[in-house]
């Protein structure tokens, strides 16, 4: 599969899907600079990664936001839940962002058990199962790939809830669209390889 990251640099750039919905809203407020709206409730949750590199410009209220290492919603099931069901949100935006530091986790084992002795006294086997236990769960290759897996697997777990899946530009801090197939001029996109097995 080939994954194509679609710039927002003005309204027309915004995908056809995410027009007039919540996830147009954060395009242009984040990216456009567009007026802030009132929002007396969340119109959407956002799941993001607990960076804290990645800063979102948006108005008071607008939404719900769940931060965690990757933007991996899948350790958070029971917030997402929450956030439909009784928050009554309908949408949601998966934002991983570039320079993320779970692509290739396992390289950063040592460091990981380095730091967890140094800073809080672990010995090294508790530091090392510690890491061992969780790092397969939230390490991955490829951001825009593992965006666009976890909001297919949160589509597909929320029937009837839109999954926006976004990508942060660590180089202009904008939002970027990924989809898999060509929905406006080619020269705002850049497509990106993903699921090579595929």
């Amino acid at each position: 599969m080939i994954l194509t990251i679609v710039p927002v640099d003005d309204e027309s750039h915004i995908l056809p899907q995410y027009r007039g919905t919540a996830v147009g809203d954060l395009l242009a407020y984040h990216n456009l600079g567009a007026s802030h709206r009132c929002h007396m409730d969340a119109e959407l949750l956002i799941g993001m990664c607990m960076d804290n590199r990645v800063h979102l410009h948006i108005p008071p209220n607008f939404a719900f936001i769940l931060r965690c290492a990757g933007a991996n919603l899948n350790m958070l099931s029971f917030d997402v839940s929450f956030a439909i069901a009784v928050g009554g949100i309908c949408t949601v935006c998966l934002i991983g962002h570039e320079g993320c530091r779970m692509v290739d986790v396992a390289s950063k084992r040592e460091a990981f058990v380095s730091g967890l002795i140094d800073n809080v006294g672990w010995d090294r086997a508790r530091a090392e199962a510690h890491f061992d236990n969780y790092a397969a769960r939230y390490g991955f290759d490829n951001v825009a790939e593992f965006v666009w897996r976890e909001a297919k697997r949160l589509q597909d777990t929320y029937e009837g809830i839109t999954v926006a899946p976004l990508i942060y530009s660590s180089v202009d801090c904008r939002l970027c669209q990924i989809t898999d197939s060509c929905h406006s001029s080619s020269n705002l996109h850049r497509a990106v390889e993903a699921d090579r097995g595929a």
